[in-house]
């Protein structure tokens, strides 16, 4: 079945008024999306799984991810109409606009979010998902330990990542946990937006940042840093990490630890998608000082 027609069935039993139709969008890896217009009113982004009803509060997290976005962090993120187990409708947002300026400003709201939230602890008041797989937000006062057990060592067990890596390789990620502390500086915790790759920033009809499709928790800050570096920012984007670095603080050293940081991605995609757009061979690079020296 095309994802317009699931879609629009999906807000016709949800009695969302009279849609006259669902116009694809592109992005998502995990849902199918698109644009619906009505009769009775605006258009509206509307999203659903295609094999069925999502896991119980996978939208609804994903709506309170957006809300703490916003309410806590001070980002812009859409309004969120309707949040079920079918069906996630958000109001509409804009593509964004390719200028230097926009990603000067997104700098500031995601250093300004990093810095404004920060938490004792590390986890989150309840599990969410990333993609369609769990996030364990188990609180935790360490955030090495944290990032170890629920960021990475998690994945280990998923069936692809199985079948991808070798007894070495998972030999090399336990190396590499043990190794955290020395590998990076003790940061406190913040809110984060878990899933912050260049597809999920657009932009509000006068042109500022705006964020979507978030796996919200109070971790590193460099986790959100790290996915945006790894996901082929435009050029324009060029001047986002020199002001996100001058407003944060951060040592010079950042850019070197962001592929340690950004493992926890790789695996998360590696586990969910059968075509892992290079996700393997990533990580396995960044393991390679972890094996064992024959």
């Amino acid at each position: 079945m095309r994802a317009t027609t699931i879609l629009l069935e999906r807000l016709l039993a949800a009695g969302m008024g009279e849609v006259d139709g669902v116009a694809p969008v592109a992005g998502g890896a995990a849902a199918v999306a698109g644009i619906a217009t009505r009769r009775d009113g605006p258009p509206v982004f509307v999203k659903a799984f295609a094999d069925g009803p999502a896991d119980d509060g996978v939208f609804v997290a994903e709506a309170e991810g957006l809300t703490a976005l916003r309410e806590l962090g001070g980002v812009p993120t859409p309004e969120v109409l309707r949040a079920d187990r079918g069906l996630l409708v958000l109001s509409v947002l804009h593509p964004r606009p390719p200028s230097e300026i926009f990603w000067e400003r997104l700098a500031h709201l995601l250093a300004a979010m990093h810095l404004n939230t920060t938490h004792p602890r590390f986890g989150w008041h309840h599990d969410n998902w990333l993609g369609r797989r769990r996030q364990v937000n188990t609180w935790h006062d360490n955030g090495h330990a944290f990032f170890a057990e629920h960021r990475l060592l998690r994945w280990l067990g998923e069936p692809r990542v199985e079948a991808a890596l070798d007894a070495e390789d998972r030999a090399a990620v336990e190396r590499l946990c043990d190794r955290l502390p020395d590998l990076l500086p003790d940061r406190p915790a913040c809110l984060t937006h878990g899933d912050l790759w260049t597809e999920n920033i657009l932009a509000t009809a006068d042109g500022q940042p705006a964020l979507i499709d978030p796996a919200v928790s109070y971790m590193w800050a460099e986790v959100d840093l790290a996915h945006v570096w790894s996901t082929s920012p435009p050029p324009e984007a060029r001047r986002f990490f020199d002001v996100y670095a001058d407003l944060t603080s951060l040592d010079d050293d950042w850019p070197a630890r962001l592929p340690i940081v950004q493992l926890r991605q790789h695996l998360a995609v590696l586990a969910q998608f059968d075509d892992d757009w290079g996700a393997a061979d990533q990580i396995r690079a960044v393991l390679a000082p972890f094996r064992p020296r024959s």
